[in-house]
């Protein structure tokens, strides 16, 4: 009877991924542990495909594509969308091919990403961050496999992650609103677990604050980047006895869901001054425009890859960068009042 890791993962009561350091001979596994998981593989004849030696030699050139947490399990959020297109043009130029891994079965104390990424022996890992990330996400970027992170902090030797100035994007989004007249402005947010929503947040109440502007709880709402979310945030702000007047919200697909809903309300579009997040290809078709703040999508994807193959390539540790956004003036941020003719 030949085993699978997961089945000698099971007999021996432990992860997959403390079978597969054990297999490639990593020296943070208790030694009982080590003997009981060696032993049941003796028991049933067990055979690695590979050793340790040959991991460290063997180069697949394939890439593993994490869409890390609940928010991205579908592949569907179309920043993403055009992050890993740009990432998968870049790296296939320079010889790769992306394995996409599923977290479906996460449910199971025994599923990881370390085990499977080394059962295929990836070159390395592309993860891209979403919300309430599985903690196999953080023990895989802390091995000896390189990662590289969108939009999630990785802290490992051999990892490094990509990140907008999420603090700038709340600001430009604030000082528009502030130029064009705007006081009395409402935030929708993504969910508490994402550092990208969270950075956001702190961004928006750091900026209002700069300007004297009030900051109202009640008009602080939270989603999950999708539409349905920033629709059910609209309507809860539009119950208040005191409505806002300026709303940001922290994706344009929040910001489309929050302009349906005030289109389905007694209230005029018109009469709201809406900036999304992300400037995805619908934001240029709404009714108005949508005005929002751009994240370089191709840029992120590019340098994504090029720091990925340098991980690999041991050409660099840990790093962070950091890429600037930019604010996109479309119809749907209406001003209070017109612009002086001076």
């Amino acid at each position: 009877m030949k085993l699978t890791i997961k089945e000698i993962a099971k007999k021996a009561g432990v992860s997959q991924s403390t079978v597969s350091k054990i297999i490639n001979n990593y020296d943070d596994v208790g030694s009982k542990t080590k003997q009981k998981v060696l032993d049941i593989m003796e028991e049933y004849g067990y055979r690695p495909t590979y050793s340790a030696q040959s991991l460290a030699k063997k180069v697949t050139k394939v890439i593993g594509v994490i869409y890390a947490g609940k928010i991205n399990a579908n592949f569907n959020h179309p920043f993403f969308v055009d992050v890993v297109s740009s990432f998968k043009k870049t790296i296939g130029a320079q010889g790769y091919d992306l394995l996409f891994f599923s977290n479906e079965q996460f449910h199971k104390a025994d599923e990881d990403y370390l085990a499977r990424c080394q059962h295929y022996n990836v070159d390395g890992c592309i993860i891209i961050g979403g919300e309430d990330v599985e903690s196999s996400v953080y023990e895989l970027d802390h091995s000896n496999i390189p990662c590289m992170g969108v939009d999630i902090e990785l802290k490992g030797k051999r990892s490094a992650y990509i990140i907008t100035d999420n603090l700038k994007v709340s600001s430009l989004a604030v000082e528009h609103f502030y130029l064009n007249g705007h006081r009395d402005i409402a935030f929708i947010g993504g969910n508490d677990e994402s550092i990208v929503s969270q950075q956001r947040l702190d961004g928006f109440q750091q900026v209002m604050k700069t300007y004297g502007l009030q900051i109202r709880k009640e008009w602080i709402q939270s989603g999950d980047f999708f539409e349905d979310s920033g629709y059910k945030a609209m309507n809860d702000l539009l119950s208040l006895n005191l409505l806002p007047k300026a709303v940001f919200a922290a994706s344009d697909l929040m910001a489309i869901g929050a302009m349906k809903a005030i289109k389905e309300s007694e209230n005029d579009i018109r009469s709201f001054s809406i900036v999304g997040c992300d400037d995805i290809i619908a934001s240029k078709h709404t009714d108005p425009s949508l005005t929002t703040i751009m994240q370089d999508k191709e840029k992120i994807g590019k340098m994504a890859a090029f720091i990925l193959e340098d991980l690999i390539q041991e050409n660099i540790e840990h790093t962070c960068v950091i890429v600037e956004p930019e604010l996109i003036i479309r119809d749907s941020s209406n001003p209070v009042m017109k612009e002086p003719s001076w």
